[in-house]
């Protein structure tokens, strides 16, 4: 195994924070490729907060891998996150809506409550998160029908609660220098 100093520069991303020093996003953690870091620097887009130990060169430079970098210009997070598959699975927190099982999201379906087959939309209020077999059960039948109603109301999330959310499944790498950054607006125990 490499040590970290002598690992490819492609295992060495950085963490994106916001001009107040917040993850533009926890999940999936807002992180960049070092090329694309190393670009914004000297484009002057952003500053470095924290460096690897690593090194890369050029004939003529040499730069230490920034590891934490903010941004210059504060971006305005959206207030509505957008509706797709991902963020379904992630406002119900990867469980099962039906029968409460958690899984990982390529284990997962979304379900219309009110079937599109009876004039159900596809829309953050009817949509939920279903593992297969609980959907291939309740296929095109109303809840009552089934007998199945979704532990939660299915309802438009706001990009904060998201954020939470994604707090309770952190990424499988965290450097750490990141330690500071990511949960700091968290409440703190007494």
């Amino acid at each position: 195994m490499l040590a970290a100093t002598e690992r490819a520069p492609e295992a060495f991303p950085a963490l994106v924070l916001n001009a107040d020093f917040r993850p533009l996003s926890y999940f999936p953690l807002s992180l960049w490729s070092w090329q694309d870091t190393i670009k914004a620097v000297f484009m002057d887009r952003v500053n470095i907060v924290q460096e690897y130990d690593r090194v890369v060169h050029s004939p003529s430079f040499e730069m230490r891998l920034p590891s934490v970098v903010s941004l210059k210009t504060y971006v305005k997070p959206s207030r509505h996150p957008a509706f797709t598959r991902f963020n379904v699975f992630l406002r119900d927190r990867f469980q099962c809506q039906y029968c409460s099982v958690l899984k990982v999201a390529n284990d997962l379906t979304f379900d219309h409550v009110i079937p599109r087959s009876r004039g159900g939309r596809t829309t953050w209020e009817n949509v939920v998160t279903a593992c297969a077999p609980c959907n291939l059960f309740k296929g095109g039948k109303l809840p009552h029908q089934a007998g199945m109603h979704p532990h939660h109301r299915p309802h438009r999330p706001t990009v904060t609660q998201l954020h939470t959310n994604g707090r309770l499944f952190p990424p499988n790498y965290l450097h750490q220098s990141w330690q500071d950054y990511l949960y700091w607006d968290s409440e703190l125990e007494p």
